[in-house]
């Protein structure tokens, strides 16, 4: 070793502490697409206790259904769908779903929300001037209000909602994939026309 090369290892030792080498050992991790450890169910819950303190809404459904709505939302299920699946009342469903803020596109896709929301005339003048039911005018106004309220929230909650859904999904699809790639790969080649 020349005197610059010793000098150089004298002046990493002192700044290292004397170790000899600082590389650390590493692992095989497998990546996953999920960062959060808990399960879906878990996540979800979590979403709908922290909804449930902030907005202190009631409704006759358990958490457990108000998991198994969202997912079921997030299927593109009808309320009326979901409503036989949890043996409850559709207008219950409509009613937590807006709740949770997940308003579909079709909840008001005949009617201008904003003009509802800004009118103060009763239900049943803005239902002879849209030509819809008194019944109807109130299901516009609660999602209007749902929308609202949601992006008061700057849309967290429904953006909470997409990430554990929508991500569960992707997870599955992918894992599902590379399954059967795996095998496909594995597989390629051989025969299988073997007589025993």
């Amino acid at each position: 070793m020349n005197d610059k090369t010793e000098e150089l290892r004298d002046i990493f030792t002192d700044v290292t502490d004397g170790e000899a080498t600082v590389t650390e050992s590493q692992e095989d991790t497998r990546g996953s697409l999920e960062k959060d450890e808990r399960s879906v169910e878990e996540r979800l819950e979590n979403v709908i206790a922290q909804m449930r303190e902030r907005y202190e809404f009631e409704t006759p459904l358990s958490n457990d259904q108000l998991i198994n709505l969202a997912k079921a939302f997030y299927d593109d299920e009808s309320d009326a769908a979901i409503a036989d699946e949890l043996g409850v009342d559709e207008a219950d469903v409509f009613e937590a779903r807006l709740s949770l803020h997940l308003v579909a596109n079709d909840d008001a896709d005949e009617v201008d929300l904003v003009a509802i929301r800004n009118r103060n005339e009763d239900d049943a003048m803005l239902a002879d001037e849209y030509d819809v039911s008194e019944a109807q005018i109130r299901r516009y106004r609660r999602v209007a209000a749902a929308k609202d309220e949601s992006r008061a929230a700057n849309d967290r909650y429904r953006d909470e909602f997409d990430s554990v859904l929508a991500d569960a999904d992707l997870t599955d699809r992918m894992a599902s994939d590379v399954r059967e790639d795996g095998l496909e790969d594995a597989t390629e080649g051989m025969e299988t026309d073997v007589e025993f």
